[in-house]
């Protein structure tokens, strides 16, 4: 794995009291592969998240993009690249054959996509993402065992690679959704820049202030 391949691989990590085991936590422009028995995790505004395994092999990971694609690819590093969902994919598909899985064998399940700002819409990024994750895994012939994709909330999900066990949550109260407005905040003015657009700034999240009601499930 090179010097760029290392600076894109999650760094954060921490024991996770509620399940009781290891776990690392992915930020935007981030993968992880492992074949340990622990948890992934991450919060997803209109970024999209593959989970990916070869139960075979015991082998799996996740990623976190923010684009779909790269307006000039060719002016940016592995580190920043990785921010885009070409480069994630590959990456994170790349690893998983290093370490051992069959292509045939995998399986995914992906997340995210959401329109968690009000005004986010007209950008269509969440749409955009989603489509391609599901676009790019049909291409490659990976399996797609669930989804979880578009929709107006953030998610926070937690991927079990051993077991291929997810549990995704639906963030509804108003301080869960500022988690992850900065990245929404960073990725609309990285994508309005590609456009040749003005600065806009985005601070309404249309997330209801009441509403304290966290619905969790797994796939």
């Amino acid at each position: 794995m090179n010097s760029h391949d290392k600076e894109s691989t999650a760094t954060l990590h921490y024991f996770d009291r509620e399940f009781g085991i290891s776990a690392v936590k992915l930020l935007p422009g981030e993968y992880y592969v492992t074949s340990r028995n622990m948890v992934l995790t991450t919060v997803l505004g209109s970024c999209v998240s593959a989970c990916v395994r070869d139960s075979t092999a015991g082998i799996g990971g996740m990623n976190h993009f923010m684009l779909p694609e790269d307006a000039d690819p060719a002016s940016r590093d592995a580190t920043a690249a990785m921010r885009y969902g070409v480069y994630a994919m590959e990456m994170l598909l790349n690893e998983l054959f290093k370490a051992g899985a069959r292509r045939e064998r995998l399986e995914a399940k992906v997340f995210g996509g959401g329109a968690v700002l009000a005004n986010m819409t007209m950008l269509n990024i969440g749409d955009r993402n989603a489509d391609f994750v599901l676009r790019y895994l049909q291409t490659e012939q990976v399996r797609i065992a669930a989804q979880d994709l578009r929709g107006s909330l953030p998610r926070r999900i937690n991927y079990f690679p051993m077991t291929g066990r997810v549990t995704l949550r639906k963030l509804r109260r108003q301080d869960d959704a500022l988690l992850v407005q900065h990245d929404e905040q960073e990725l609309v003015q990285a994508l309005l820049k590609q456009r040749g657009c003005n600065k806009l700034e985005l601070f309404e999240t249309g997330v209801p202030r009441s509403d304290v009601n966290k619905s969790t499930w797994a796939v």
